[in-house]
Order: C-alpha cells, then sequence, then structure tokens
C-alpha cells in the first residue's frame, strides 16, 4: 500500500459562490452527478457539502442532504465524507447535524479556531446572480471560523460510538498540536488521518517550505500512525498536492478548494481536476487508490454500516 496515493475530492464546498463559476455544482442532482463523475475518474473519497438548491446558499439541512446522498451512495462504492465544517457562519450544531444522522465512513472535524476571509474575490465581480452573495463574500473578513477545544470534545463524544473516521483537518501548526493534545487526553486512538490545508487567508501559507514543516511536525507527533493529505486553495492547488504525494501523502482536489484546471482556465467539473492529478500521479509511478484500498488504508468501517440507502 506504500505506493498507493488516496485522491479525495471535494466537490462543492462552502465558500465559493455560484457567481464565480457556473461550473460549481448547487443543486442535489448536479452534486450527485458530479460525485460520481469524480468517482469514476480515480477519486476514492467525496467530500460533500450541501447548498440551497434555489440559490447555491451553504446548508446543514439534513432533507438536502438526503436529496443527493442516495443516488451517490448507490452509484459508487466511493467513501462518502460528510462535513462539519460546513461554512463559517453556520452554528456548530448546524455544521454537525448531517454527520449525526448519516453516520458516514468519514466526516471532516478542524481542528482550531481561526480567521477566515475570503473577501478579496468581491472585488473581481460586478454582476451578482444571487443577493446573498456579495455580502457573505465580502463580510468574510469578519468571519471567526468557531472550532473550540469545546467543539471539538463535543464532536467527538457526539460521534464516539459511530465508528466514523475522521477528516482532521489542519490549517496552521497548532492545529497539529491542538490534535496531539487531544490525543494525549484519550481521544482519536486510532491511526490519524490529518488534510494539511494551505492557502487560506486566515491560515499557513501555501508554500513547499511549509508543506515539509508541517507534514514533518505531524510525523513526529504522529509516528506510524499518521495518514497525511494535503489540500491547497486556489492557484497553488496542483503543485501543491502533487509535491504531497512525491512526499508520501496523499492528495484532495475539487471544487471547494479551486475553481480552475490551470491558470485563467475554469475547471468544468470536479473529475476534470480528478483526471489532471491522477494523470500526474501515475506519471510519477505512483497508483491511485480504489475505495476498498483507501478503506483498509485508513481503517474504515465499510459502506454498509452508514445510514444512507
Amino acid at each position: 500500500m506504500k505506493n498507493k496515493v488516496i485522491i479525495t475530492c471535494a466537490i462543492t464546498g462552502g465558500i465559493h459562490t455560484p457567481t464565480l463559476s457556473k461550473y460549481l455544482p448547487y443543486k442535489p442532482e448536479d452534486i450527485a452527478r458530479q460525485s460520481l463523475e469524480a468517482a469514476e475518474a480515480g477519486a476514492s473519497i467525496l467530500h460533500l457539502h450541501a447548498r440551497n438548491p434555489d440559490n447555491g446558499q451553504p446548508t446543514g439541512d439534513i432533507n438536502i442532504y438526503k436529496q443527493f446522498l442516495g443516488s451517490i451512495y448507490n452509484n459508487t462504492d466511493a467513501v462518502i465524507n460528510i462535513t462539519t465544517g460546513g461554512s463559517p457562519n453556520m452554528t456548530p450544531e448546524e455544521r454537525l447535524a448531517a454527520v449525526l444522522e448519516f453516520q458516514p465512513e468519514m466526516c471532516s472535524l478542524n481542528m482550531g479556531s481561526m480567521n477566515f476571509s475570503f473577501h478579496p474575490l468581491a472585488n473581481k465581480i460586478k454582476d451578482w446572480q444571487f443577493e446573498w452573495e456579495e455580502e457573505y463574500i465580502r463580510n468574510s473578513d469578519a468571519f471567526i471560523f468557531r472550532n473550540t477545544f469545546h467543539d471539538i470534545e463535543k464532536n467527538y463524544n457526539l460521534t464516539k460510538n459511530l465508528n466514523i473516521k475522521f477528516e482532521h483537518e489542519c490549517y496552521d501548526l497548532s492545529h497539529l498540536y491542538n490534535l496531539a493534545f487531544f490525543r494525549s487526553q484519550g481521544y482519536f486512538q486510532d491511526s490519524i488521518f490529518v488534510q494539511g490545508v494551505f492557502g487560506i487567508l486566515g491560515g499557513i501559507g501555501a508554500s513547499l517550505d511549509n508543506l515539509a514543516f508541517m507534514k514533518n511536525t505531524a510525523q513526529k507527533l504522529f509516528g506510524d500512525d499518521l495518514n497525511w493529505s494535503t489540500l491547497s486553495a486556489g492557484k497553488t492547488q496542483i503543485s501543491m498536492v502533487t509535491h504531497s504525494a512525491l512526499m508520501g501523502g496523499h492528495v484532495r482536489v475539487g471544487l471547494e478548494d479551486s475553481l480552475f484546471l490551470s491558470k485563467g482556465q475554469l475547471a468544468e467539473s470536479n473529475a476534470s481536476q480528478v483526471k489532471k492529478i491522477r494523470k500526474i500521479i501515475e506519471e510519477l509511478g505512483f497508483e491511485v487508490a480504489t475505495p476498498d484500498e483507501a478503506r483498509q488504508i485508513l481503517g474504515l468501517k465499510g459502506k454498509e454500516a452508514v445510514n444512507i440507502s
């Protein structure tokens, strides 16, 4: 399994808005279709958010999740990973509701509070498709993405009997130490899956020095129990995740993290990004992990153990 690279695809997220790209899926049928296409292209894990189908606004509504989760579950063996990040302006309860309802094989867990801003995007747009978008983006300079020690402990306690694997999203070095603290207190005692997050305004910058430092620090903290993956926002997406693979890690792509396929070229689907990184991975001599291989590497409970039909 050492030569296997897991590709996670983050389909829609809670940051980008419909005006920024006509290819960003927000209707349930489009989220389902693009998820299945990404899985067919080689993604073994699908990281999923929900959107209001009328205007694309991020939501934690489990009834909207129901409109696309079943289709994904019944038409691919890819691992379903549901966010608990949601969007920075959701309450912790809203962010966790879908995970408690559907009990997926995986869910994300953000490991620290932080400033989380994308307000410069607002200056690039003059005509907005939906009324909520400009205010949401422009006022993100006031967002604090809440992930307190209390919140993290609550998420753990509410899900500990559901055998859900956490994608520990670490946006800065301190988040790794937060995770190590929880581990020292008896939480998260199985193998650790860290998703290093780079390039978010408010988090660690997207540079190869930072990637090496973060990964090496995680290795020192968690040793052989570590599975490392990388995502990077915007234009650095492909270069950063390629270096993650070269360093023995896994990768994440998707329209949540970047709307582009290359400089100045919007990605027309999530699958196009998956195909691009898969080609790079294979040309470097690695193999892309299948969903079942990803389950074996990460120690997941299996598709049959979720509450999705």
